[in-house]
């Protein structure tokens, strides 16, 4: 089933000349299962990746960064550039880990569905004692007041950064929670980042957007050129794969 959505979709663009590394950051209480479908697409692609799990859960975020973001960088080897595609919280490892660090060579970053400016579930849930004991420290720290995490890091200004938000929810009863629009988890206004090159928002739900066609077209389009081809439609995706325009 897989092979089968990867070959639907990979229709553009053609990928690097040469093997770019892009290195995949999964979110929260997530593994590198959930973003098995985008690595094949962008290996399709002509693209070298890395996709590990980290142990989401267990720690800070600062600390989840410094033990994944090292580990997927030294698997990369000598490949540069260096991109990143996060899911989430993914994004938020990858601002943290960039806050006093540089990458050689770092490349593009793509987010999907981050919470740059905080999330409001944190707000509300933070002192439900079951949500917090199976999300850990982390979770504590995306709330959305001025000295939560997200709002306390600095703009990234070594990557050119795209951000696809989505705006369909498939749980109405968290959505009650989250002012705006929103995908279910986060809402779209904020997953924008200060200094972000461009910002697209997708009929898209936060937990399944990571394997949707048009995402991935979008994320192979920003990784190429550092825009989204914002108008682009699923149907056009589908078309170009098909035809080859």
């Amino acid at each position: 089933m897989r092979a089968v959505v990867v070959i639907l979709f990979l229709g553009l663009p053609a990928g690097p000349a040469v093997a770019d590394c892009v290195v995949l950051l999964h979110g929260l209480a997530r593994s590198s299962a959930s973003l098995v479908v985008m690595e094949l697409s962008l290996e399709q692609a002509g693209y070298r990746t890395v996709n590990r799990s980290y142990p989401s859960t267990d720690a800070t975020v600062g600390r989840l960064a410094l033990a994944a973001i090292p580990e997927a960088l030294a698997a990369c080897g000598t490949e540069r550039p260096v991109h990143f595609v996060t899911h989430s919280m993914g994004g938020l490892l990858a601002r943290a880990y960039l806050q006093d660090r540089e990458i050689a060579g770092l490349g593009r970053i793509v987010m999907l569905a981050p919470p740059n400016q905080g999330s409001a579930l944190t707000d509300e849930m933070r002192d439900w004692p079951v949500i917090a004991d199976l999300h850990g420290p982390a979770f504590d720290q995306l709330g959305t007041g001025p000295g939560s995490l997200p709002n306390r890091l600095a703009p990234v200004t070594a990557a050119e950064i795209g951000v696809i938000a989505g705006s369909v929810s498939l749980n109405p009863v968290l959505s009650e929670m989250i002012p705006g629009a929103d995908d279910g988890k986060v809402s779209v206004a904020s997953t924008r980042l200060e200094g972000m090159d461009d910002h697209i928002v997708l009929s898209v739900s936060h937990t399944f957007m990571m394997n949707n066609p048009l995402v991935i077209a979008q994320v192979l389009t920003f990784l190429e050129t550092g825009r989204f081809e914002h108008g682009l439609t699923l149907g056009e995706v589908i078309q170009r794969q098909f035809t080859g325009r």
